[in-house]
Formats: structure tokens, sequence, C-alpha cells
């Protein structure tokens, strides 16, 4: 991570459902296919920032918990992580922001 200014509060974090903290995520994720898709490199790398850290405080909460969730969390990272540096965004964005959506959708339950 390039800058600690997106570091969150692990702790505050920690207090979310599992899927609160994937919606915030989703929303850090939907960001940077926006950013993508309208060609704004800045906040572009803002968003994966920001998202890659959020990915960070849950799998340290799912680590500490021995969660079976953590499989889960580390695959959809690397998913994320796959649009951007694989080149697989016009094949795999609308389907990744629609797996997030549901989590979002699921928190709100």
């Amino acid at each position: 991570m390039a800058d600690n200014a997106y570091m969150m509060d692990r702790a505050r974090w920690g207090q979310l459902t599992f899927y609160e903290q994937m919606g915030n995520i989703g929303a850090e994720v939907g960001r940077a296919i926006k950013a993508r898709r309208t060609g704004r490199e800045e906040r572009l790398a803002g968003a994966i920032d920001r998202a890659l850290d959020l990915f960070s405080a849950t799998t340290e909460q799912l680590v500490a918990e021995k969660s079976p969730r953590l499989k889960e969390v580390l695959r959809a990272r690397n998913e994320f992580l796959r649009l951007f540096y694989d080149d697989t965004f016009d094949t795999d964005a609308d389907a990744i922001e629609r797996y997030f959506t549901l989590f979002a959708v699921a928190a709100r339950k």
C-alpha cells in the first residue's frame, strides 16, 4: 500500500458483521471499477488502496477467529486484483460488482 492515510481503525472494523464488511469492501470495489471505466487513474489508485486495506482488515480478523470464511475473502481479493492486473476487466467487472452487491443487500436486512 502506497499511503498509510487509508489505514482504517481495525477495532471498529471488527465490530461490523461479515456482511457489513464485505458490503463496505464492495463499495470500494465499485469505486475502483467506476474510476477505471471513466479513466480517472488517481481515483482508481486510491480506491484500490482502500479496498486492499479493507480486505486486509477482514482477513486479519478472520485469521484470528479461525473462520472458514477466510478462503472466500482471499478468493474475492484475488478476483478483484485480477480485474486490474490480469487484463480481465472487460469480462469480469460486472460479475464482481454483482457479487459484492449481494453482501450490501444482506447487511441491510
